[in-house]
């Protein structure tokens, strides 16, 4: 079955636009993060909605799985799915995270204020939760600064991208058009409450409430 599924979907068409929109999304991302030490507040930072190339990233993501497998149900299984995303998205998890612990004593600095006072025992524990890319709970923050994951502080965004297919596979494809109509209305309130009380919609990486209040 899933020899038949990798050979079918390597049939549909590919667009090389999408690739593009992933490459000027990814720029801009890493620029806005480059400059962000350098801004005073969320106003005047360099590429001040850079943040947004992530949920981008997010709309392409569910774009791009829904175009894959929408029309495959019939010729895969949820753990088929599932796995196929684990071996996708997995390495990364496990390379951003060892990379950070190579580095995290290296960037002690004024902008993460803890990192010279937490021992080794306790980055190593971050790191191995990290692989596994459950959030780091806020007592094990090594950085001060309650991120999600603080050795690879965009490691949020593949939790949530987790979290979105594991949705997917077992609930939301089967939506018809109007729950999915519903849905979308009820994540467009919440986004706009989200943006008028914040005053923008730059978060999701640390599991502090007071950023989803």
């Amino acid at each position: 079955m899933r020899s038949d599924l990798t050979t079918e979907m390597a049939t549909k068409p590919h667009y090389p636009i999408l690739d593009g929109l992933r490459g000027v999304a990814a720029i801009i991302v890493v620029t806005f993060h480059l400059a962000e030490p350098f801004s005073t507040s969320n106003l005047d930072k360099f590429v001040n909605h850079g943040y947004l190339a992530v949920d981008f990233f997010f709309l392409l993501s569910g774009f791009v799985i829904g175009y894959a497998y929408d029309d495959r149900w019939n010729k895969t299984t949820v753990g088929i799915f599932l796995k196929r995303r684990i071996e996708r998205l997995q390495p990364m998890v496990v390379l951003g995270m060892t990379l950070g612990a190579i580095g995290f004593y290296f960037t002690d600095s004024t902008l993460w204020p803890l990192i010279h006072t937490i021992p080794l025992w306790k980055m190593l524990l971050v790191m191995l939760i990290g692989y596994t890319i459950l959030p780091v709970p806020l007592s094990l923050d090594i950085r001060g600064w309650a991120e999600m994951h603080p050795l690879n502080s965009v490691g949020w965004s593949l939790f949530f991208e987790y979290i979105a297919n594991i949705l997917y596979a077992v609930w939301i494809r089967k939506f018809s058009i109007l729950a999915l109509s519903i849905l979308v209305g009820i994540a467009a309130i919440a986004l706009t409450h989200l943006a008028i009380t914040n005053g923008d919609v730059s978060g999701g990486w640390t599991l502090n409430l007071e950023q989803v209040r």
